[in-house]
């Protein structure tokens, strides 16, 4: 059993209630402005592969707080308030923001090696199919796939649900609010089955698997380190 003492417990602390928020006005901006693939707001703020003429540096920041549609957003923001609510009152609002922009960034970036690795060969098409004659249809299906953006906390959300796996190890997750299992056991198999599917290149999902474990990896190892150099302040 863990025993978890703090001097005081809020269900919902304010890092968590001002991302929410903010993740719920930029998802009404996009519905304002648009939320096609190719809207300027995607264009500018969505993160893109770094060879693509709508990659900006900051985009690396400013996807984590873009979604794809409600049910994304909810299903992002459920669990950073299951999960990030009981971390932000251990660790405190500050530290909790480092870990969460942290982890989102860690998932960035290895979904941009992955993008890269993957998008190889469209490129090389891409570039072939610039100077052929009536290949119009091949060129815009190639443009668009180069060019799909990417958005969701989900990366950061991983590196929350990992943290929270390695601290309550054995505190009970309730699969599809109905079905217990550990933490530990929930976030490994998840972290397995995310690995699976990157490998398998299953890019058809619309899910970026790569970054899910990014940000897991990136969390798994931030708590780890701080536990390590911080004893009496975990649990």
């Amino acid at each position: 059993m863990t025993d978890v003492r703090m001097n005081s417990f809020q269900s919902m602390p304010p890092v968590i209630k001002n991302l929410i928020i903010v993740n719920a006005l930029v998802f009404f901006a996009q519905y304002i402005f648009g939320n096609s693939e190719f809207s300027w707001i995607n264009n500018m703020f969505a993160l893109h592969d770094v060879r693509s003429e709508f990659f900006k540096p900051h985009q690396v920041i400013t996807h984590m707080f873009m979604h794809g549609g409600w049910a994304h957003l909810f299903f992002n923001m459920l669990p950073l308030w299951m999960f990030g609510s009981l971390l932000e009152n251990l660790w405190g609002s500050k530290r909790f923001l480092i870990f969460y922009i942290l982890c989102g960034l860690g998932a960035a970036l290895l979904h941009l090696g992955s993008l890269y690795i993957e998008l190889s060969p469209k490129y090389a098409e891409l570039h072939q199919a610039v100077n052929q004659i009536g290949v119009s249809d091949y060129y815009t299906q190639l443009y668009v796939e180069v060019n799909t953006p990417t958005v969701g906390a989900s990366g950061a959300v991983f590196g929350c649900l990992a943290a929270f796996g390695y601290l309550f190890p054995n505190s009970l997750i309730y699969m599809y609010f109905f079905i217990p299992i550990k933490a530990k056991w929930f976030v490994i198999f998840y972290a397995g089955l995310e690995l699976w599917l990157g490998v398998q290149n299953s890019a058809g999902d619309n899910v970026a698997h790569w970054a899910h474990l990014g940000g897991a990896l990136v969390g798994f190892l931030l708590v780890l380190y701080w536990n390590k150099r911080n004893r009496r302040h975990f649990y």
